[in-house]
């Protein structure tokens, strides 16, 4: 049983408005509610996998809290603090703790600098390190994430999409983080390069205590590498359960029919593929009540007038949904 102690990110009711462009009668005239009162705990040393669809909302919350957008309302804790009540300047400090991965790693590494330059710039920027002693701690973090001295001095178009995504991760080890935001860091890669980029992220994870909020859409890499599930819907998360339960055992309507797509090693089992009816719903105007119900199979009356609470139905198995009230 995890203690609050072991709690190194706590996230409450926290949401994420992108007002629209137009003004109607001195008002917005809407607002896209991208994260809608977002709930979860992140414990020391784990990784808390976030699936859902393209759109519900995953990159939104992943980037809100590190503030690297600034949230509508809510809270959030890391190791305790508030970040939401720091300064630009102690913020600041304490995104040394917090770090991004992104998806595209040919798109976050600037093209006309060396990895050298990529890689030791953090160190720069805080006044960690220079001359010798940044080339020093630059081939530390290649060598870490299996490159060498003879990568220092090139450019990212000189490299394949796996090794550009390494410079990515160690770039984002460079200031001793104790946390990062892993956005789809696979999605873009080949199934040989994403096993090889998953297990450089577990030997990171059991070498240096790293805590990972891994976002993905591809279930069976968040079923490898996760310890956690939440999973997100049109900005709420609907169920979370250890990862291993919740596989075994989805309750949501719509995580039953997320996981029936996930491929069985066996080519003698056969799953049924249940299939969602329907479009998503416009964030900028979502359903009330439960926000699946316009498509969900087992809706009821309720469903359409009456959000559900995320609740715990088994021991550490959460779901928001009124089947299980």
């Amino acid at each position: 049983m995890k203690s609050g102690e072991d709690v190194i990110l706590r996230v409450v009711n926290l949401k994420k408005y992108f007002p629209l462009g137009g003004w109607f009668f001195k008002r917005r005239s809407g607002y896209v509610k991208a994260v809608d009162g977002v709930d979860l705990e992140i414990y020391r040393g784990e990784t808390a996998a976030l699936v859902g669809e393209s759109g519900c909302g995953k990159t939104t919350l992943g980037r809100t809290i590190l503030r690297l957008i600034e949230p509508t309302s809510g809270e959030i804790y890391f190791e305790g603090v508030n970040l939401l009540k720091l300064s630009k300047g102690e913020m600041r400090k304490m995104r040394m703790n917090m770090q991004l991965v992104q998806q595209d790693p040919q798109s976050a590494l600037d093209p006309r600098m060396t990895v050298k330059a990529s890689v030791g710039e953090p160190l720069v920027v805080h006044g960690i390190a220079r001359g010798r002693e940044l080339r020093r701690r630059v081939l530390h973090l290649l060598r870490r994430v299996g490159l060498g001295e003879e990568h220092m001095n090139r450019f990212p178009q000189e490299f394949s999409g796996g090794q550009r995504q390494r410079i990515c991760i160690a770039r984002a080890l460079a200031l001793n983080p104790k946390f990062i935001v892993l956005d789809e860091p696979t999605s873009s890669l080949d199934v040989s390069v994403q096993a090889q980029i998953l297990n450089l992220l577990k030997d990171l994870q059991r070498d240096l205590g790293l805590t990972y909020l891994f976002i993905s859409h591809n279930l069976s890499v968040v079923r490898y590498i996760s310890d956690h599930v939440y999973v997100m819907y049109l900005g709420n998360i609907v169920e979370k359960a250890e990862t291993r339960e919740i596989f075994k055992n989805p309750l949501h309507p719509y995580t039953r029919t997320l996981f029936s797509a996930v491929p069985i090693p066996d080519p003698n089992l056969k799953r049924k593929r249940l299939s969602i009816k329907g479009e998503v719903p416009s964030a900028i105007d979502p359903p009330p009540g439960c926000r699946f119900h316009p498509r969900c199979p087992e809706a009821m009356e309720v469903c359409s007038r009456v959000k559900p609470e995320l609740r715990e139905v088994e021991p550490g198995h959460q779901v928001a949904c009124h089947l299980y009230r």
